[in-house]
């Protein structure tokens, strides 16, 4: 991924943060017929240094088979919030318009697994991630049921190896100028607009008088 480095992220746990708050992403891996992609959730694991990623997809998806027959170089991209900014937020007139957004592409080696209990504790972390209250209802199925959905899907780790991040911000104008857009993109009702302007927030851009936003990540100082 090109990051010019005034929006390159250095900070290895915002990046974490913004994956951890927008777990939604692209699983690809390379091909003999080009580069294949998978949209899935992912669970982010950190042990010490290391950063895994875990998740699974369908049996039927012969993405799992690419991940078997070619491991290594697998990319998982993490999108978050995006918005189109407008030279009005400007101060000068010679300006063109722009993107603001955040992005993060790990790297790493597949493993790919399909014993019952692995499958088991990949979704012993998802079911907490996003519906807590699931754990009770697929406690009480059937075991057969269980076992049958169990082996429709095979799951797979990733081990990361490299991670670039992307805030790409306006970082590259004026605090007031900033301020203008976070102003600007604020006022949306749409929340992948409006979330830019937390995100901005959250990376100390702009005037912080605004106050924080709703991302999950801390304000840094």
């Amino acid at each position: 991924m090109y990051i010019p480095e005034h929006f390159r992220v250095r900070d290895q746990a915002d990046a974490v943060g913004f994956m951890r708050a927008n777990p939604f992403a692209i699983l690809v891996s390379s091909t003999g017929e080009g580069p294949f992609a998978t949209h899935l959730p992912l669970v982010i694991r950190e042990n010490g240094e290391q950063l895994m990623l875990r998740g699974h997809v369908a049996k039927a998806n012969p993405h799992w088979k690419h991940l078997e027959q070619n491991p290594g170089n697998t990319l998982a991209i993490f999108h978050g919030p995006h918005a189109y900014i407008s030279p009005a937020n400007y101060t000068t007139r010679e300006v063109v318009p722009t993107w603001n957004y955040g992005a993060v592409h790990a790297y790493g080696n597949a493993q790919v697994f399909s014993a019952p209990e692995d499958l088991l504790s990949i979704l012993h972390d998802l079911i907490p991630m996003f519906e807590p209250a699931y754990a009770e209802q697929w406690a009480s199925l059937s075991q057969p049921y269980r076992e049958r959905m169990l082996s429709h899907i095979v799951g797979f780790e990733i081990p990361v190896t490299r991670i670039e991040a992307k805030f790409k911000l306006s970082q590259n104008r004026t605090k007031d100028e900033q301020a203008n857009v976070i102003h600007s993109l604020s006022a949306s009702h749409d929340t992948i607009v409006s979330g830019v302007a937390d995100l901005m927030r959250e990376q100390g851009l702009g005037k912080q008088d605004q106050g924080l936003g709703k991302l999950g990540l801390e304000k840094k100082e």
